[in-house]
């Protein structure tokens, strides 16, 4: 039967492109600002500090990265050109960085961090710009995967937080307060309506920031010494363009990192997608694309600051879900308020003075969402038993190495230590066993010709001898015929001037998967998302003629499933088919 597109609606109260009231939006964008600026500015900190950094350099790549994080969350809402996705993901400091910030910190100092950092933020470019090149690779298994893995690498983290009270404190202090947050966040967002639930966050951090205060676990006098307005008085590090073995050395590294950290944005973009609107759209690649070059942009001006490479908080996901808005002004109103943040000591002071166990308890709560993401990307594109296997797989070697049960005679401190991390060594997991399964798949058939309806018999003909190298029956190979024809129609697009397919080539692949077929389609990239409109057949309206969605309809009825991926560079249409049940043409 063709995949029916799903069609229920979400619990979304404002879409990407909705325009909620000002006051609701410079709320949520200074609330979620507050509650990510910890995690901004605390992972400087640590690299600084394990590093022996000045206290100078530590202030300055902590207002740096605050100053950053706004700088390209804003341009991940706007999308400026091709830079930006255009959804709510909100950037901060990447935690998978510290392992080899500290190495290039205590190697080369500051200026060689930078150069690495400076370095590595190239290969995202390329990477954006080639993305449909590595799409077989980084495919939505493996970013699901690793956004599964992200709430299993940070997960201990945030337990020992939770449960370990300061010393001096009442042993029951820290525990008690991460309940009460954690408490309020869940009751509230499980049972209140309208708009109290968007504030379920906040009112969930202020019970558990009361009761920590209680027993003076709130950092008053952090805040009472802090000043009003603030610039770092000096601490930037300048380059280091020596070159020498340490930069060569640890560039690797740098680079396998970024890599990761592409693959976590390529899963959060991906996810922000899927929360993001009422009715389930096609995930848009371009968006992904603009995700993965804003995330270089980032890590580009990090290093030109100085300062830890920033990456997406997958956080951003888990809010949307939370609160039901994804209007993108929210985005902008969160870039605002770090930028302020940035510039203002006492309002940092402020995030920073609560407890450890209270910033836990809400961490808790997102992670868990988060997980769930992951797990719904990964089910909705583990067609298959092989991408089941890669997924599960995977996600147990991440957790086996997280957890320090691997070989760790010979494996720990291994290249640095970073198959330590859950995600890192799942995610690579990952993108090996897809490596392995593409290039040990048998070998596809190609054509290459013009994308135009004159194509038409060098297309059947082709579709004819691929059924007929298969074995297949003559009602297969009508099936692959009925196939070819529509989807190269549908393509062309009857609606489009005649004049706008000129020049457009058209790579025709045919390969065989699970006793069926593949047949993809690449072109050069126009229109909109197949898919989407797949989803909207049912739905006629006055402004679409049915004519236009006759070839839609038929590639419907004779495809098992219709997968359009659209890059800035190229459209890629996947459809498979499969072998008619020879019971039921018997019986027709």
């Amino acid at each position: 039967m063709p995949e029916q597109a799903p069609t229920a609606s979400r619990h979304i109260r404002f879409e990407a492109d909705d325009k909620p009231p000002l006051p609701l939006t410079a709320g949520l964008g200074l609330q979620f600002a507050i509650l990510a600026i910890a995690g901004v500015v605390l992972t400087p900190a640590i690299v600084v500090r394990a590093a022996g950094g000045t206290d100078a350099y530590l202030t300055w790549a902590v207002f740096a990265a605050a100053a950053i994080s706004g700088i390209s969350t804003i341009l991940q809402a706007v999308r400026f050109g091709r830079i930006g996705a255009g959804y709510v993901l909100l950037m901060g400091t990447s935690g998978a960085f510290i392992a080899v910030c500290v190495t290039a910190l205590t190697d080369g100092g500051p200026g060689l961090l930078a150069s690495l950092v400076v370095a590595s933020s190239l290969f995202q470019y390329l990477l954006a710009a080639k993305l449909s090149l590595f799409r077989r690779l980084l495919t939505p298994t493996v970013a699901g995967t690793v956004v599964m893995l992200i709430a299993v690498t940070v997960m201990p983290l945030i337990f020992d937080m939770v449960t370990a009270s300061p010393e001096g404190s009442a042993a029951a202090s820290a525990p008690l307060s991460a309940l009460a947050a954690m408490g309020v966040i869940v009751v509230i967002a499980l049972k209140a309506k309208g708009s109290l639930r968007l504030w379920a966050p906040v009112i969930g951090i202020v019970a558990g920031s009361i009761v920590a205060a209680l027993f003076g676990l709130y950092d008053f006098d952090r805040v009472a010494d802090a000043g009003w307005i603030g610039l770092p008085d000096s601490g930037w590090p300048g380059f280091d363009f020596s070159f020498g073995a340490e930069f060569w050395g640890l560039l690797p590294a740098f680079i396998f990192v970024t890599l990761i950290g592409a693959v976590e944005t390529i899963g959060d973009s991906v996810a922000i997608q899927r929360v993001s609107w009422r009715r389930p759209r096609a995930v848009d690649y371009r968006a992904v694309q603009g995700a993965v070059a804003a995330d270089g942009t980032g890590n580009l001006l990090s290093g030109l600051a100085g300062t830890v490479p920033n990456t997406t908080y997958s956080t951003s996901i888990s809010i949307t879900e939370l609160t039901g808005v994804a209007a993108r002004r929210v985005g902008v109103a969160i870039g605002i308020s770090f930028i302020v943040m940035a510039f203002v000591p006492k309002l940092l002071a402020l995030v920073l003075a609560i407890p450890d166990a209270v910033v836990a308890a809400y961490a808790t709560v997102l992670l868990a969402l988060l997980f769930v993401v992951g797990m719904k990307i990964v089910i909705a594109d583990a067609t298959d038993y092989r991408r089941g296997l890669i997924a599960g797989f995977s996600f147990w070697i991440g957790v086996g190495f997280q957890n320090n049960q691997i070989f760790p005679e010979y494996l720990t401190g291994f290249a640095g230590g970073f198959l330590e991390n859950g995600m890192t060594a799942g995610g690579l997991t990952a993108i090996v066993l897809t490596l392995f399964d593409e290039v040990t798949r048998a070998r596809p058939q190609r054509l290459r010709c013009e994308l135009a309806a004159s194509a038409l018999p060098q297309v059947r003909v082709f579709v004819g001898r691929f059924a007929d190298r298969n074995g297949w029956s003559r009602a297969m190979s009508d099936r692959l015929d009925a196939v070819a024809e529509e989807a190269l129609l549908t393509l062309i697009d009857a609606e489009r001037p005649a004049d706008a397919d000129e020049g457009r080539s058209l790579r025709l692949t045919a390969g065989k998967q699970d006793g069926g077929a593949v047949l993809e389609f690449v072109a050069t990239a126009s229109g909109e998302n197949i898919e989407d409109r797949l989803a909207v057949l049912d739905a006629h309206s006055v402004e679409r003629p049915v004519e236009r969605d006759l070839s839609l309809r038929m590639l419907q009825h004779h495809a098992a499933s219709v997968n359009h991926q659209q890059y800035h560079e190229v459209d890629i249409v996947t459809v498979h088919v499969d072998v008619p049940d020879p019971r039921l043409l018997t019986e027709a």
